[in-house]
């Protein structure tokens, strides 16, 4: 058996903070110890009572003054679009057509798809994130390349191959029995396979046509424990072309109600416009609406109504996320650094405190996944982020005069990206110096 033992400031979350003030949402020990075996925690704590309990030949690594958060969850992004971040357009469909679409095209190469999964496994690690819900491209061989890596670097990971049959190029289409056959391909060949979880994936409904989505109806029942990931009112030109396409829905979320895809392990991307009806329905269904904020203001989509979702007599369940490429970072803390500001637009607060939380337990909640991740708990994964708030010359600057921890946090979220990632452990494991 190999141990690990972790010496450092340890922040975990027991619950959502309600407020700045809420110690007791979260765990602080100043000078903890995190004992790791075989990839898993074995024991958290301050360090003398966890370091009572290391074995001889334990491997120690000290990280102080430096503090030990669990890994980072991304909860929505796309595998393929490594090289459209950063794309000029002026809103979603133009930024699809023109950059998107003839990108994935590329992911029909299977050497193409394995070289862009070694970057974007780089990516995630060397800021921090250390479990990702991802779309592949259409093809088969996207979702093989992203498993296939995950599986090397002992990731959880969850991702799904799109299933489109209309409204894009025809290099992107599958039909609805090949999205349906490759589906279930995946899931045999990778589900369960080391960290990897598929998820079934429709794209969105512009780009599924109703046998397509029947199809998918059908994957759903057979595989219930699955996650299902879709996009939903990102654009108001959107929502309308959608409407359009299934004239018999009330409106955008009940053309997936009435396939059954709502439910507690359904993730939707955005959700920034959605009517009272919907919220409802999302709420009774314990749908997931993702948060994408980097994505939303750099394609001009809307402001996400995080605070006012959550606090409904219908809460409905929320995520964050990174969304690349239509994101502009892959940093989780720069994804709340920038729902902070979205919130501040809207007249609302986003305490440090609820972005950490958002991060780690939170969408580990989303993804029904916090009995594994999320949490420095005994029993679960050894993710682990190790982050330092004074990182350049600016960040130590500020916190000559930082007080508490939610200060600092707020640094970290405000002033942050990579280089305040001091190092990431996947399953116990160093795995940032190793890139």
């Amino acid at each position: 058996m190999t141990h690990t033992l972790l010496r450092g400031r340890l922040l975990t979350f027991l619950r959502a903070p309600q407020e700045l003030g809420d110690t007791g949402s979260y765990l602080y020990e100043s000078d903890g110890g995190l004992l790791i075996e075989d990839g898993l925690i074995l024991a958290c704590g301050a360090y003398d009572k966890v370091s009572a309990q290391a074995p001889a030949d334990v491997v120690a690594v000290d990280h102080r003054p430096h503090l030990i958060m669990p890994g980072f969850i991304d909860t929505h992004l796309h595998f393929p679009q490594m090289q459209v971040i950063a794309s000029y357009a002026a809103n979603l469909l133009e930024w699809l057509n023109t950059y998107t679409f003839p990108e994935e095209c590329r992911f029909v190469e299977s050497a193409h798809a394995a070289r862009i999964a070694t970057h974007f496994y780089d990516e995630l690690v060397r800021h921090g994130t250390t479990t990702a819900v991802a779309y592949c491209s259409v093809h088969k061989t996207s979702a093989d390349a992203f498993f296939a890596e995950a599986l090397r670097r002992n990731m959880r990971m969850v991702g799904g191959k799109v299933m489109m049959d209309r409204n894009a190029p025809q290099g992107l289409l599958d039909t609805p029995q090949m999205g349906y056959d490759e589906t279930r391909q995946i899931i045999a060949e990778w589900h369960g396979k080391g960290r990897c979880h598929v998820a079934i994936t429709p794209r969105f409904a512009i780009t599924s046509t109703p046998a397509q989505m029947e199809a998918t109806q059908a994957l759903a029942r057979e595989f219930p424990d699955l996650h299902i990931q879709t996009h939903l009112s990102e654009n108001h030109d959107e929502i309308k072309f959608t409407c359009e396409l299934y004239p018999e829905a009330i409106d955008y979320t009940d053309i997936y109600a009435r396939y059954g895809l709502l439910g507690d392990k359904t993730l939707f991307g955005h959700c920034i416009h959605l009517s009272d009806r919907e919220a409802d329905a999302m709420s009774e269904t314990g749908s997931v609406a993702v948060h994408c904020p980097t994505s939303n203001l750099f394609l001009g989509s809307g402001l996400f109504p995080l605070k006012a979702l959550a606090r409904r007599d219908k809460p409905v369940r929320i995520g964050v996320a990174t969304d690349i490429g239509g994101g502009s970072s892959y940093s989780m803390l720069r994804t709340m650094d920038e729902a902070y500001k979205i919130q501040q637009l809207l007249g609302e607060r986003l305490n440090p405190l609820e972005s950490y939380y958002h991060m780690t337990l939170g969408n580990a909640r989303s993804l029904s996944l916090a009995e594994r991740i999320g949490t420095l708990d005994v029993g679960s994964d050894a993710d682990i982020v190790v982050l330092n708030a004074a990182a350049t010359p600016a960040m130590a600057l500020k916190m000559e005069v930082v007080k508490t921890l939610p200060e600092e946090l707020f640094v970290l979220q405000t002033m942050g990206d990579d280089r305040a990632i001091v190092e990431t452990y996947v399953a116990g494991v160093a795995a940032k110096s190793t890139i």
